[in-house]
């Protein structure tokens, strides 16, 4: 039990702590929990791509059906988003998705959808944790069903839905769109959606490999060459690239002009186009960029910062009813659809923003309005049992001045971020899925971003 431990995002570890027996031990402490609280709907469990995972998926079945859960389960691997948006759909008691999103294939990973179809918060995670038992069946007669059903299409009409209602019409037919699924769940999912609203595919690694070409579902710049190459070839091009982590939930985006489209920038143009025809404030994290609090208040709008992981973003959106909610990460959700990041709800919304006005330009105009960012990351190892005392220890250390700059303010939300006084700032947090601290900077040049990372690594390392 003590190796179960639920991080940002549900619980990962590799296989040779990912097993069978603990999976069940899962299975079970949600069987108990749902029944504690007095559901008795159906439950959905999905998985993605990796080669154990509809085994692991299976188990979980099992025991919720000997625990009088009717399950429901999907006919192959399918995007984790579409599992939240069931929930919702069709008014289950909850869901589990057996998938390590963008961890390498030897890892995998489990997390539980309450019923709102919101990652599951602290307290949730907390009581199932304190579940986890030996399956404990019922009398057979008491045993639920298990049955495949179909997740894509109810998900594709609600995601096709939304997104016309903020655009009038989505009519992609004189757009082609470079498609690159990482070998992951999005393949078949993503690439329909945005072939039956019109647009010419090209398809890159859209076939299931269970270990993802020897490499991890990450949509990161050096893990996309092959698409940025595509999408950047002055020859005959797609317009626009699109890829997905492992999941599905979260997206990259590739252009003509600037290649891998930072996340922070793609998440400010898309709260810039929804304000176009809605109000409404914006959720981000602490370690996303300052430019969505500069559009907000363009537009009179209030910004929500919480801490890293989308269990917060989704409580913020339903606090606030805000428009959008997202991280510096490339997960994102829209007010309308279900608070849980969606990849395939954001390629339909980023495809049809493109084949309004090239993104390349709708950022150029914003950046023109409201000034350069730049932002990046490093990690720092540090073992998970390590991290609090890392954390605590720093506390003592926090400086006056960073790379000379003096710190105006220091924000605790997640770790320690200091903003400092040229409107820069560092980000020191512990990451939930990985044994490492994340070390963020975002400033108005590159280079001042690089000896800002360059002080709050040589600020941790000694404390680790």
């Amino acid at each position: 039990m003590e190796t179960i431990r639920f991080g940002t995002d549900g619980w990962r570890a590799t296989l040779d702590e990912f097993t069978a027996p603990r999976v069940r031990m899962v299975g079970q402490a949600v069987a108990t929990y749902l029944t504690d609280e007095g559901h008795d709907a159906p439950v959905v469990v999905g998985y993605d791509a990796r080669k154990t995972s509809r085994g692991f998926a299976e188990e979980l079945a099992r025991v919720l059906c000997v625990n009088g859960f009717d399950v429901l389960i999907p006919e192959r691997d399918r995007p984790t988003p579409l599992v939240a948006h069931a929930i919702v759909e069709r008014d289950l008691a909850g869901g589990l998705a057996i998938t390590a999103s963008h961890n390498p294939p030897e890892y995998n990973g489990v997390k539980f959808i309450p019923e709102d179809g919101a990652p599951a918060l602290p307290e949730v995670t907390d009581a199932i944790a304190e579940r986890l038992a030996e399956p404990d069946p019922l009398p057979e007669a008491e045993h639920g069903s298990v049955r495949e059903v179909d997740l894509v299409t109810p998900h594709a009409e609600a995601v096709h839905e939304r997104v016309t209602s903020i655009t009038g019409d989505v009519d992609l037919s004189a757009l082609t769109v470079a498609y690159d699924a990482m070998h992951g769940s999005g393949r078949g999912t993503t690439d329909a959606i945005l072939e039956e609203a019109g647009a010419s595919l090209e398809c890159l690694r859209c076939t299931r490999d269970p270990d993802f070409g020897g490499g991890a579902p990450e949509p990161a710049a050096e893990n996309l060459e092959e698409l940025i190459d595509l999408v950047t070839a002055e020859e005959t091009a797609p317009e626009l690239g699109i890829a997905n982590d492992g999941d599905a939930d979260r997206i990259a985006i590739v252009t003509p002009e600037r290649g891998y489209l930072d996340e922070n920038l793609f998440f400010a143009a898309c709260y810039d186009y929804l304000l176009a025809g809605e109000t409404g404030s914006v959720v981000r994290s602490v370690s996303t960029t300052f430019l969505i609090d500069r559009v907000a208040e363009a537009h009179d709008e209030v910004v929500h910062e919480v801490p890293v992981g989308f269990k917060w973003v989704a409580k913020a959106m339903a606090d606030h009813d805000a428009l959008i909610g997202g991280e510096e990460s490339g997960g994102f959700t829209i007010r309308g659809h279900v608070r849980e990041k969606d990849g395939v709800l954001m390629a339909l919304l980023a495809a049809a923003m493109h084949a309004e006005e090239p993104l390349d330009e709708r950022v150029d105009r914003l950046l023109a309005e409201h000034g350069t960012v730049v932002q990046d990351k490093r990690s720092v190892a540090c073992p998970d049992d390590e991290k609090a005392r890392v954390l605590e220890d720093l506390e003592d250390e926090i400086p006056e001045t960073v790379a000379g700059t003096a710190v105006e303010g220091v924000n605790t939300a997640d770790g320690f971020k200091l903003q400092l006084a040229d409107g820069s700032w560092l980000l020191v947090r512990p990451s939930g899925t990985e044994p490492v601290l994340r070390v963020y900077a975002e400033a108005t040049v590159d280079d001042r971003v690089e000896t800002l990372l360059e002080a709050g690594t040589a600020l941790v390392e000694p404390l680790v």
